[in-house]
């Protein structure tokens, strides 16, 4: 069985982020980038699955050159091999468009039963790129996963809701995205990091897919920005001065803000 974990290289949340001028595209090259931690425990699951029974794990990212640091970390901590889709023409594509490039992607790999992610990135943040990703794929789609199992062809995850614990279970082969209460994701060891060098990584455009230029991007996407501002700053507060009528005032002030 063969594992695809998809992985994205996303701007560091502690740097700055923003919007380029001229596409109103994220500006990636503005902050320094990280792989996403909830691709961190993506990969360690799809590596207990491995340690416990017979597997491979592929990673697969979308993403410009650099993309492939983030490769060689979940190289260096277990997985076997990698997939980069590198192409220009990619550039600016949304959620949809991005399923449907991964979708292909994923055909380029041999006996995939199980496709794991993160339950959202931290740079788009749509969460909806797994059920996208399975309906794109014709397969089920178990999502904001807490827990994984995956035996005689069958994957079941608990998913935690405001209600309770949900039990959801599908036939192989599936698409499961992981929340950050799964598993805490093992470091790199100094092995790991040099075997990382040595194992496969296979680069492709999108020809490689079967798919042309007007298809992906921003020429292919539904949804495009049109206009963006930055947030604006935040007020200095308003301040209460008690004179026996402290709380009166704090009610009024909430009242008017409609928090209560």
């Amino acid at each position: 069985m063969n594992i695809v974990v998809l992985i994205k290289q996303v701007p560091d949340t502690w740097s700055e982020r923003t919007l380029s001028d001229a596409d109103k595209t994220l500006d990636r090259a503005s902050s320094d980038a990280v792989l996403d931690e909830i691709n961190e425990r993506a990969v360690e699951e799809a590596l207990k699955i491995k340690e416990s029974g017979d597997a491979e794990v592929t990673v697969l990212t979308v993403g410009p050159d650099r993309a492939t640091d983030a490769i060689r970390k979940a190289l260096s901590m277990g997985a076997d091999k990698a997939v980069h889709v590198n192409d220009e023409a990619i550039h600016g594509s949304d959620a949809v468009t991005t399923a449907r490039i991964l979708a292909k992607a994923i055909g380029t790999v041999d006996d995939v039963q199980l496709v794991l992610a993160g339950n959202e990135a931290t740079d788009g943040r749509s969460g909806a790129m797994a059920g996208m990703l399975g309906e794109v794929l014709g397969w089920p789609s178990l999502t904001h996963a807490n827990a994984l199992t995956v035996e005689n062809g069958t994957a079941s995850v608990k998913r935690e809701t405001d209600e309770g614990t949900c039990d959801v279970t599908a036939a192989l082969p599936a698409v499961v995205s992981v929340g950050e209460k799964i598993n805490e994701p093992r470091y790199p060891s100094f092995k790991g990091i040099m075997a990382a060098k040595k194992k496969p990584v296979n680069a492709i455009g999108i020809s490689d897919l079967g798919l042309d230029a007007n298809e992906v991007g921003l020429a292919g996407s539904l949804v495009q920005v049109d206009s963006f501002a930055p947030r604006p700053p935040k007020s200095g507060g308003q301040k209460v001065e008690d004179e026996g009528d402290g709380g009166s005032k704090i009610a009024e002030f909430l009242v008017g803000q409609k928090l209560i």
